[in-house]
């Protein structure tokens, strides 16, 4: 596994736990950063500070484009794989639009339902047709 799938997988790791305890994933990052061994990579840090200070736009994206399900709804490993995503997504992480899409749908099919892999693809897949095209696509 590269350095940036393993800082995802972190990424996804502290996101989740914040919410599953109710904790500002700030927080969660911060005592990561403090007690973590191996250290925290610096592409975690951006992730994870990126979804946190972006999040009511990710959400509202994500809402938006997954049509039939309400962000609530969503099992909390999908929706913070696919807040990751619309996150490399949106705002310009350097990362291709495939390989974000290729390293959240492969998330999914790890730590998720066997639905999942297919509903974030199509989620990102989306959201990669709005920012490509600058309106959304049906």
């Amino acid at each position: 596994m590269g350095a940036r799938s393993k800082a995802r997988k972190r990424a996804l790791d502290i996101l989740f736990e914040s919410e599953l305890r109710g904790l500002a994933p700030g927080a969660t990052l911060a005592d990561r950063r403090e007690t973590a061994e191996p250290p925290v990579a610096d592409y975690t840090v951006t992730l994870v500070e990126g979804v946190v200070a972006f999040r009511d736009e990710i959400d509202a994206t994500i809402s938006e484009i997954s049509t039939g399900w309400t962000i609530e709804r969503m099992p909390a490993v999908d929706r913070n794989i696919l807040r990751i995503g619309v996150y490399e997504l949106k705002h310009g992480t350097g990362v291709p639009t495939a390989v974000a899409l290729s390293e959240a749908v492969s998330m999914a099919r790890e730590l998720s339902t066997d639905d999942s892999p297919t509903f974030v693809n199509g989620v990102l897949a989306k959201v990669a047709g709005v920012v490509e095209t600058g309106h959304q696509t049906q």
